[in-house]
């Protein structure tokens, strides 16, 4: 019986154990700092395969599981057998479209939006508190024309640019945020919001006027929302791309993606600082005063004035840059974003990755000539820093992640203390019944 016991023990005291070192390897992995690298969506592929008529989107369900809308239960099997989960829907992908087409094609109403919600798979139109009566009713008998795939809905604030009167610029009509460090192979210039000023808007460090930034050389607003600033340094500078997240902590962008809908994204701004939110949908289309700008990323991320052109990436990859939208950081809001993928094509740039500086190290990065830019100094070899003395992370760890390896390394710890704890009660018992014996 002794025996049996002290192998029951024995096990405990393993199993425990074990479980720490799974629990270990579990919070390491998801605290793992360095993104992949970019690399093919398999269900991007299998909707592309499936076509406009089977399917109506894909998005990023509350497990992390992929979810592809489809519309018969053939093209439900085969999403089931690529692994991701499947949901039967009404509508097609081509018929949202078509209702988004049909609303394009009505007279422009200043102050709504609209954007393919693949999770209800209806078209969601939202309308501001600056369009009137008159131009809600016209734009409700649009979306009964098209059917029961368009819903409307109204909306607090208003859909604006986020231009104020990632590190601020500055120009004569107001101040906006850097967004990325690109190049063009000869040139490198900063990737900001198109609606922050016009090709030949100068852009300068301070509200003072005082330190040249550099020169808008393209711009494209609205229909789009991108532009490119010029450095006027008259020599070649090396700058890498940082988002500076606050507290010292800087993210190392190391490539640019497309979002997912229900993917978790992280934006940075002169005004509000980092933020975080969701994706909720792609290709929205704003109806600005200004005018319409279409194929933005649409997020729960808040914005306020200032913000424009700042960088939203995720897991060390360049998603977009501010474009504008409603509410603010204390209420809450909609903000839309410029695909940055879509912006470096269109300028025929890529991002920065700078060359090995003179005494630099192995790792391919420069120090960056100014903090206007928007870049910060990298580490120097060996080091865990920046060069300014600020750490640089490559990816943002959410504490929910963490969960999981915890919850294991607590319920081994508690293993542990019990096995101890009852190898400790049975030592006194038997203790007590050998001098027991002995004084009997």
């Amino acid at each position: 019986m002794r025996h049996a016991r002290r192998k029951l023990q024995r096990i405990a005291r393993l199993a425990a154990v074990g479980g720490l070192v799974c629990g270990g390897l579990m919070v390491s992995n998801a605290v793992a700092s360095e993104p992949p690298a970019p690399s093919a969506d398999p269900v991007a592929s299998l909707v592309s395969q499936l076509g406009a008529s089977r399917t109506a989107g894909s998005w990023m369900g509350a497990d992390g599981r992929p979810v592809v809308a489809v519309t018969d239960a053939d093209a439900a099997d085969e999403v089931r057998e690529a692994g991701a989960r499947a949901e039967v829907v009404r509508y097609s992908m081509g018929e949202l479209r078509s209702a988004t087409e049909a609303l394009s094609s009505a007279p422009r109403v200043a102050g709504t939006a609209w954007a393919v919600d693949y999770a209800s798979n209806r078209v969601m139109v939202r309308a501001d508190s600056t369009v009137s009566a008159d131009d809600w009713s016209r734009m409700s008998d649009v979306a009964e024309g098209i059917g029961g795939s368009v819903h409307m809905e109204r909306t607090e604030g208003a859909f604006t640019t986020r231009v104020s009167d990632g590190l601020p610029v500055f120009s004569g009509d107001g101040r906006c945020s850097v967004g990325f460090n690109v190049t063009d192979g000869q040139n490198n210039f900063i990737l900001t919001a198109g609606h922050c000023g016009p090709v030949g808007t100068t852009w300068f460090q301070d509200g003072r006027r005082a330190e040249l930034v550099g020169t808008t050389t393209d711009s494209s607003f609205p229909g789009a929302d991108y532009s490119l600033v010029r450095y006027e340094s008259g020599e070649p500078v090396d700058v890498t791309n940082v988002v500076g997240i606050g507290d010292g902590r800087g993210v190392r962008i190391i490539g640019a993606a497309d979002p997912v809908v229900g993917q978790r994204v992280f934006r940075s701004g002169s005004t509000t600082g980092f933020r975080s939110g969701q994706v909720t949908a792609l290709n929205a289309t704003v109806n600005y005063p200004e005018g319409t700008v279409t194929g933005l990323i649409e997020t729960t991320v808040c914005a306020e004035s200032g913000d424009s052109g700042g960088p939203l990436f995720s897991e060390g990859l360049a998603l977009g840059m501010t474009s504008g939208g409603s509410g603010d950081c204390d209420s809450g809001g909609t903000t839309f974003f410029q695909p940055a993928t879509k912006a470096l094509e269109a300028l025929g740039v890529s991002l920065v990755a700078a060359p090995p500086a003179s005494g630099g190290g192995d790792d391919g990065t420069a120090p960056a000539p100014s903090a206007t830019a928007g870049a910060v100094p990298p580490a120097s070899p060996g080091s865990s820093g920046l060069a300014d003395g600020t750490r640089r992370v490559t990816g943002i760890t959410e504490f929910g992640s963490l969960g999981p390896g915890l919850v294991v390394i607590g319920a081994s710890l508690v293993g542990l203390v019990a096995a101890r704890w009852i190898l400790s009660a049975q030592e006194r018992r038997n203790f007590r019944s050998f001098y027991s014996a002995s004084w009997g």
